[in-house]
């Protein structure tokens, strides 16, 4: 993906207001650090306008736009909404959306202190959310395979990652263990696809919202499950799939082993922070290490 040559800034999304929404155009804007294919900006108090910052296809958030408002009602953790469409433009010809924003703090910038607590949350939104989609949901892509097929991004996560302390057979054993598990036979069900410490938000302590369904699809929820080592802290995991109870033998064994290939991305999205790289995130380095050893450790 490449990054958009036009600088996105506030004067330039409040003339995309004027232009389309004039009745939003003089509410209060700030921009929202972080964001990866999106930059986002706060609208007010409750709204936020999400930029299409990489890439050319509007795919994801037309996703977004369809698929939001329907799931957002029987999900008991706040999501984004789109609310309104906002059109390519000579002035930005990509697509942008307004949403509800999710209020809280990203969890790559904050803490889980109430653990049981979140895992119980995070496990009432899986259940609610991994439900049989409908005939015409989107397809896994990018997201959603089974380990067996992801196992070149593995091999170059593991290769280009300091593993300091950790040891590179233990993450093979857990890789291996769920290359070796059986595909998913169930239901194509509606999975996040993406969830890591930059896509949920905390506050008090304990899991508030999740955001950033970019990768939105319907097929395998062990996808999903792999936050029960990525987000929750040590003990969480066996909280939590006490509470989903859902999750056959062979769907957490693909978890583990997708919560391991995400733990060495966040590693690696880390060390590229530490050297200043471009698309580092500095702060995800000590997530991804921490996710690393609960699983490892199946804490």
């Amino acid at each position: 993906m490449i990054e958009s040559e036009i600088e996105i800034s506030e004067d330039l999304v409040r003339a995309l207001l004027r232009e389309q929404h004039p009745d939003l155009a003089e509410l209060p804007i700030r921009e929202v650090a972080g964001g990866w294919g999106n930059q986002m900006w706060r609208l007010g108090d409750d709204l936020a306008v999400r930029m299409q910052r990489m890439g050319t296809s509007p795919e994801l958030q037309l996703k977004e736009r369809r698929w939001l408002p329907l799931l957002a009602p029987r999900l008991p953790l706040a999501i984004p909404t789109p609310v309104r469409d906002g059109a390519p433009s000579e002035r930005f010809p990509k697509v942008w959306t307004v949403m509800t924003w999710v209020e809280g703090t990203p969890l790559d910038h904050g803490s889980i202190t109430r653990g049981d607590h979140a895992a119980d949350s995070l496990a009432g939104f899986l259940k609610a959310l991994h439900v049989e989609a409908p005939t015409d949901a989107p397809d896994a892509s990018d997201f959603g395979a089974h380990p067996e097929e992801c196992t070149d991004g593995f091999e170059h996560f593991l290769q280009a990652v300091d593993l300091g302390r950790f040891a590179e057979v233990d993450i093979r054993a857990v890789w291996d263990d769920a290359v070796a598990a059986p595909e998913w036979e169930g239901p194509r069900v509606w999975v996040h696809g993406d969830l890591h410490p930059a896509n949920v938000v905390v506050t008090d302590g304990t899991l508030a919202g999740v955001v950033d369904f970019g990768a939105l699809f319907a097929g395998d929820p062990a996808w999903d499950l792999a936050a029960a080592w990525v987000l929750l802290p040590v003990g969480g995991a066996s909280r939590f799939f006490a509470g989903y109870a859902q999750a056959d033998e062979a769907t957490v064994r693909r978890a583990r082993g997708l919560a391991v290939m995400k733990s060495l991305f966040l590693m690696l999205m880390g060390q590229n922070g530490d050297r200043g790289l471009p698309g580092g995130k500095r702060g995800w380095g000590p997530a991804g290490r921490s996710s690393l050893d609960r699983v490892l450790q199946g804490l």
